[in-house]
């Protein structure tokens, strides 16, 4: 647990608001979990997850998520499909939204840092090139997972629709930590924006943002039992009070 973590349960979780417990404990104990069980998750499991997230506030109340979920055959088919474009010597990797230009200063610090907690669970060490592909391969694998979910918007909202899908994206992680299920959200999945589009006719008036594999963690993975740091309020807020 980090500094923040321990922080906000200082006082032990009886000591907050009944809610606010709650709510931390998803919190602290919410990872992107990385391997799988092969056991399906029951639609009406799926169906109250996507419940509890369609509470997520939008701007005003648009709601611009679309989803599809697979299951079954349709995720391998997916998985397979994945799997082959990013095998494609020449494969279109171009994303419906530009990713980071760049990753400098303290971001860059955390980003390596969260690289290095996965790839010492995973047992790779530092220069193994080929151990590293592997595992960033299991993106197009999906990690294992049974099902997955691909997020778009309409393009004509532009950055605020993917916005609220953020806002959408972060309340379904919660719903599915509160279920008892395990999820981790895939920018990596952006790289195969049209093939995404073909595979599932998607409008071309749509644009994807996000995906999400889930299913039951399989807690005896070692890549499953690190947890990633959060940083110190004071290094993201500023108070101001004159």
């Amino acid at each position: 647990m980090t500094s923040i973590e321990r922080s906000a349960l200082a006082e032990g979780p009886d000591a907050l608001p009944p809610d606010a417990g709650a709510l931390t404990r998803l919190l602290v104990d919410r990872f992107s979990c990385r391997a799988f069980r092969p056991d399906p998750v029951t639609d009406a499991l799926i169906d109250r997850m996507l419940t509890i997230a369609q509470l997520a506030p939008s701007w005003c109340n648009t709601q611009p998520w679309q989803v599809t979920i697979t299951s079954g055959e349709a995720t391998d088919r997916f998985r397979a499909a994945l799997i082959a474009d990013i095998d494609n010597p020449t494969p279109d990797t171009a994303p419906d939204i530009a990713f980071p230009a760049a990753y400098s200063g303290v971001r860059l610090e955390r980003r390596r840092e969260v690289g290095w907690q996965l790839y010492e669970s995973a047992g790779i060490v530092k220069g193994d090139r080929e151990a590293s592909a592997r595992q960033a391969r299991e993106n197009q694998r999906l990690f294992g997972a049974p099902h997955v979910l691909l997020i778009h918007t309409s393009r004509e909202l532009g950055a605020y629709g993917a916005v609220d899908c953020g806002v959408y994206l972060g309340t379904l992680l919660l719903a599915a930590q509160s279920l008892g299920l395990g999820i981790i959200p895939q920018a990596a999945l952006a790289h195969h924006s049209a093939l995404i589009r073909r595979h599932f006719a998607v409008p071309d008036d749509q644009m994807f943002v996000v995906g999400a594999s889930f299913g039951f963690a399989e807690m005896d993975s070692p890549v499953n039992r690190f947890r990633s740091r959060r940083a110190p309020l004071n290094d993201s807020v500023k108070k101001v009070s004159q």
